[in-house]
């Protein structure tokens, strides 16, 4: 039977806040929130000056102030200075210049439409992701390694299928214009591929599970995500050029079919490079 991992929460201990002019305004003057844990101080400064370059008030080109000058802004060490702006380095919305400082950068993030991205096989073979990429003036290319494997006991539970049960594992490495911005590894039952033409994902001319499964007369009809926010492990720091203490969001996908899945993704996503955008009908 299918598990809906979004009912599972997992909380991790947050370092609290050090800097009294920091944890003053993130709990309020009267401290009722005291017992509640607070972000980081330079995950709170990197949120402030990333809604600067959103808003426009640090536009492309900009500078960003120097690290003493965070220090005396934020009364915080330099090494917290440095981690702040090296999330916003590894988001890709500032770069450094040698000798000069560190600069907004002019960027296109991709935006990941959640809602109507996975098109059907007469919509066209077009990959969800290449649709993205192409959206934002940009060459969506990927990386993928595909095997048969057996399912361990988080994916069977996932699956709703015996530890053991064949499956196919498929990891991807997304890049837009060269540049690294998504991964993702990919579980489906053999039980409903195995000797079809879509059995091998990225062998046949039409991407995107979706249209997949219709070639072979599996209709997805609902497909589930969960997105949280974690640490970047270090394998993800190598494979998306990020800095060493940066954080990822998350998508946990399950596609199903008359309640059946038929195919889980963990999806891996630097915030600074993609867009999420969830469209809901209201019943």
């Amino acid at each position: 039977m299918y598990v809906d991992r979004c009912s599972r929460i997992d909380v991790e201990a947050v370092p609290t806040c050090r800097s009294p002019a920091l944890c003053g305004r993130l709990v309020g003057p009267t401290g009722g929130a005291a017992d509640m844990p607070t972000p980081p101080a330079y995950l709170v400064i990197a949120a402030d000056l990333r809604a600067a370059i959103l808003s426009g008030e640090l536009p492309a080109g900009a500078k960003l102030p120097s690290e003493s000058g965070l220090m005396r802004q934020y009364d915080v060490s330099r090494t917290v200075a440095k981690w702040a702006i090296a999330v916003l380095k590894g988001e890709g919305i500032v770069e450094g210049r040698a000798g000069s400082g560190v600069y907004v950068r002019d960027t296109t993030r991709l935006v990941r439409h959640a809602r109507g991205r996975d098109a059907r096989s007469a919509d066209g073979p077009t990959s969800p992701f290449a649709r993205d990429a192409a959206d934002a003036g940009q060459q969506g290319t990927w990386e993928h390694d595909s095997r048969h494997e057996k399912a361990d006991e988080r994916i069977a539970a996932w699956r709703g299928v015996e530890p053991g049960a064949p499956v196919m594992r498929t990891s991807y490495r997304f890049l837009a214009d060269g540049e690294p911005t998504q991964l993702s590894v990919s579980y489906e039952p053999l039980a409903v591929t195995e000797g079809t033409p879509v059995e091998w994902p990225e062998d046949g001319s039409v991407k995107g599970v979706v249209a997949r499964m219709d070639t072979i007369g599996v209709r997805v009809d609902e497909v589930v995500e969960c997105v949280s926010l974690r640490s970047a492990t270090a394998e993800e720091v190598e494979a998306l050029n990020l800095p060493a203490r940066t954080f990822v969001h998350t998508i946990e996908r399950t596609y199903t079919a008359g309640g059946t899945p038929v195919e889980t993704a963990d999806i891996v996503l630097p915030g600074g490079r993609y867009e999420l955008v969830y469209r809901l009908p209201i019943d």
